[in-house]
């Protein structure tokens, strides 16, 4: 669809950024902390890159005041950031730690006094060991009455003051890391206990949301979902077939749950006839349909391009080689035959249409478009957009980053996100993924997301010097502007 002319952003639209607590705040066993299971397996030789931890991260945990500073200095509308579980409850379950509240009741009394909505994200992967040791984590339902105490604590203690709440972060993800690739922490490869593991962190989900909206009137709370769409790979109706399964096994097992508080039918067939499909009890549905989020946060990268499976059709050349494997928003369901059935749904393959990041992802503006408008279209829930960005090597040159890289990148999202708008698309806000730099998982700390340099590297903590790169003062100017100077024909800002 063209428009001749585009919508302006909302008069009230939330510009902002994101973190995690894990990847930025350190102090992992200070002010009584406990350890969570990516303290664990960091600290376990050959999970992570170089070995790097985020013990001292990148200190936000002792430059909150300066690193506020600098989202007032860009003008951010909003900041979401996540709560360590583990900060707040030692063991999960037991006490709070009030040391651990106090340190997020600065950080909130901070963006309040700089006019920053504060946007909290209750899980972003950082699982209470003792939870990990007692119960096997996600794999048990008491878990669920775990996480339910510690929403409790935080609905109470914040409700007055955050009004934007995020449940779980990209569930799709650290589900399938954790359990099926055997990448993340808990580190199996078994996609049954995949499936099961997911179906109690839906429950959790319901359980979370459904006490907001007791707790929390007025506020507002729904999960963020890693979405990319899908394309087939040709115009073949078996390509086309492929696509309509990915879609289904990428996004719908997750989406419809989410805001329809069901399955999805044909998915969950495969799974009851490969007999890895969750035990879901009656009690179970009706929880999943009582629960509805007030929005949807989407977390875009990129999306994916399928053929039809490989049991029916071979891959034939090195551009349709399978690299789902090794991409966390692209998950092959034929993988790991030793550990589970077959289901030969689609294969998935690199698209020849599209360039990609020095790290293997496909840079796609249209498909975040085609994102949007499918979200919307299907569900009708606000969206907020809680991650989008660009992740590079980034070099520090005569004390000055310039990282024309990113502003390209993110000034065609922008395009795209306006033209969704324009579309129809009805939206909250938008968080680039990251703020400052922070540790990025199993890439440690050379894979560079942030509109602030930090001086540290894997090797070590370095000064922890936070420098604005000129991707800061592009954000900077389009946030003043509400995004105006974002258009079609829009050139290079200068600045």
């Amino acid at each position: 669809m063209y428009h001749q002319q585009l919508d302006d952003f909302p008069e009230n639209f939330l510009w902002g950024a994101a973190s995690a607590a894990y990847q930025i705040e350190g102090a992992y066993q200070e002010d009584g902390k406990g350890i969570s299971i990516w303290d664990t397996y960091a600290h376990t030789p050959g999970n992570t890159y170089q070995g790097t931890t985020g013990d001292v991260a990148i200190d936000h945990y002792h430059h909150l005041e300066e690193d506020v500073a600098l989202m007032a200095k860009m003008g951010l509308k909003a900041y979401r950031f996540s709560v360590a579980w583990s900060r707040i409850i030692p063991d999960g379950e037991g006490t709070v730690n009030e040391a651990g509240l106090d340190f997020y009741r600065r950080l909130i009394h901070e963006l309040r006094k700089n006019k920053i909505e504060p946007v909290l994200t209750l899980y972003h992967w950082d699982l209470p060991q003792a939870l990990q040791d007692k119960y096997a984590g996600w794999e048990s339902r008491q878990t669920i009455v775990a996480f339910k105490k510690y929403c409790e604590v935080l609905f109470k203690a914040f409700k007055d003051d955050v009004k934007y709440w995020v449940t779980f972060n990209e569930q799709n993800v650290f589900t399938s890391m954790g359990y099926r690739w055997g990448t993340h922490p808990p580190k199996l490869k078994n996609i049954k206990k995949m499936y099961e593991a997911n179906h109690i962190i839906n429950l959790a989900n319901a359980e979370a949301i459904n006490l907001f909206h007791e707790l929390v009137p007025k506020g507002l709370i729904g999960p963020s979902f890693g979405y990319g769409p899908v394309y087939p790979l040709t115009g073949d109706p078996q390509d086309v077939l492929a696509s309509v399964n990915a879609d289904d096994f990428n996004n719908n097992w997750w989406l419809d749950v989410y805001c329809r508080g069901e399955y999805p039918y044909f998915m969950l067939k495969q799974l009851q006839k490969a007999k890895i499909a969750p035990n879901i009890t009656e009690a179970d549905r009706k929880l999943l349909k009582s629960a509805k989020p007030d929005f949807l946060g989407i977390n875009y990268y990129h999306g994916g391009t399928v053929q039809t499976n490989r049991l029916e059709k071979q891959a034939e050349t090195a551009n349709q080689k399978d690299f789902s494997a090794t991409d966390p928003y692209l998950m092959q369901p034929e993988a790991d035959q030793a550990q589970s059935p077959e289901i030969p749904m689609f294969n998935s393959v690199s698209s020849p249409y599209l360039a990609k990041t020095e790290w293997g992802w496909e840079i796609d503006p249209i498909g975040f478009r085609i994102a949007l408008r499918q979200v919307y279209e299907k569900y009708r829930l606000p969206i907020f957009v809680t991650e989008n960005g660009l992740g590079a090597m980034d070099k520090l040159e005569d004390g000055q980053i310039h990282d024309s890289y990113r502003i390209k990148y993110l000034q065609e999202h922008l395009l795209a996100m306006k033209e969704a708008i324009t579309d129809g698309v009805e939206m909250i806000g938008y968080c680039a993924w990251s703020f400052t730099d922070l540790l990025s998982w199993l890439n440690g700390y050379r894979k560079r997301y942030g509109f602030v340099y930090i001086d540290r590297d894997d090797n070590g903590e370095r000064t922890q010097q936070r420098i604005p790169k000129d991707s800061f003062k592009w954000y900077q100017k389009i946030i003043a502007e509400n995004g105006k100077q974002i258009t079609p024909k829009s050139q290079k800002i200068n600045l």
